[in-house]
């Protein structure tokens, strides 16, 4: 795992921001696998709509979004609106809550063993570990519960 940042961010590189930039648009048209969406989240300075492409964690018929990276941007624009947009063909509105850090531990589990492929680079422990040894890096990763708002085109 490469070292985060002071506010434990880890920074994409040029190559993995053009990635996202094209897998983001595939997905936002409909591509991609049933738990790729386009999150789009307004900024919390600029106004501005920004987007990134997520992994949505559906688990218990509830859903939450975990940033591998850390604190990003969207992370902190998406705490501060309480809002964000998923999109894949339609475009749903969430309102988010923090999941405390007693639930991290089998969130984060979950979602490093479904989503392995594309984010255990992100993590320090193997896919398939116990939800015991996720408790040291809670703090590195942000989780939020998801609630639908209403739907939208």
């Amino acid at each position: 795992m490469a070292n985060r940042s002071p506010t434990g961010f880890l920074r994409p590189t040029a190559f993995e921001r053009i990635l996202n930039r094209l897998f983001g648009a595939l997905v936002g048209r409909g591509f991609g696998l049933g738990h790729n969406y386009l999150l789009q989240v307004r900024g919390r300075k600029s106004g501005r709509m920004y987007s990134a492409p997520v992994n949505l964690l559906e688990l218990d018929e509830r859903l939450y979004l975990v940033c591998p990276r850390g604190r990003a941007q969207w992370v902190r624009n998406a705490e501060a609106t309480g809002r964000v947009l998923l999109k894949k063909r339609t475009i749903r509105e969430f309102t988010l809550s923090t999941l405390p850090d007693e639930q991290k531990p089998a969130i984060l589990k979950e979602y490093l063993d479904r989503f392995k492929t594309t984010v255990q680079r992100y993590f320090p422990i193997n896919a398939g570990s116990p939800p015991a040894a996720f408790i040291p890096y809670m703090a590195l990763y942000p989780v939020f519960e998801l609630r639908p708002t209403r739907e939208q085109r």
